[in-house]
């Protein structure tokens, strides 16, 4: 299931076009670091991408296309990056703190989280919230 894709600015909150933002990453070209990983990460929870959340997840905690259940119906707000550390052109690792808010059924939820990053077979994975 996908959401139609946005006319302009991207989801994921850089105030470029999604075009020039994390379509990109979502068409198959690798993120080039671990907050560009989690900002098309967010943008596809947006577009309802299960496919490339589920490609973006490294194999040893992806969860089963069965098991990962997108809400449609869910009205995603925003991203704020709080921090990042490491994640860039020859680390291993990298983590991102963010707060994602999303709104379902008229009621507000904020996630907010330390997501970590590999890097490998060049290119950056999700692996678990810290």
């Amino acid at each position: 299931m996908n959401k139609k894709i946005p006319p302009e600015l991207c989801p994921c909150g850089s105030q470029q076009k999604y075009t020039a933002c994390c379509q990109h990453a979502h068409l198959g070209k690798p993120a080039q670091t671990a907050e560009a990983l989690m900002r098309s990460r967010y943008s596809a929870f947006v577009l309802c991408l299960e496919d490339y959340l589920l490609a973006s997840w490294h194999h040893s905690t992806r969860p089963t296309k069965d098991s990962l259940r997108l809400d449609s119906n869910a009205n995603w707000l925003g991203l704020k990056i709080l921090s990042t550390t490491e994640g860039q052109t020859g680390d291993k690792v990298g983590t991102v703190e963010f707060i994602a808010r999303y709104k379902i059924n008229g009621k507000a939820t904020r996630i907010k989280e330390n997501s970590e990053f590999v890097f490998e077979n060049d290119q950056w994975y999700y692996t678990k919230a810290l």
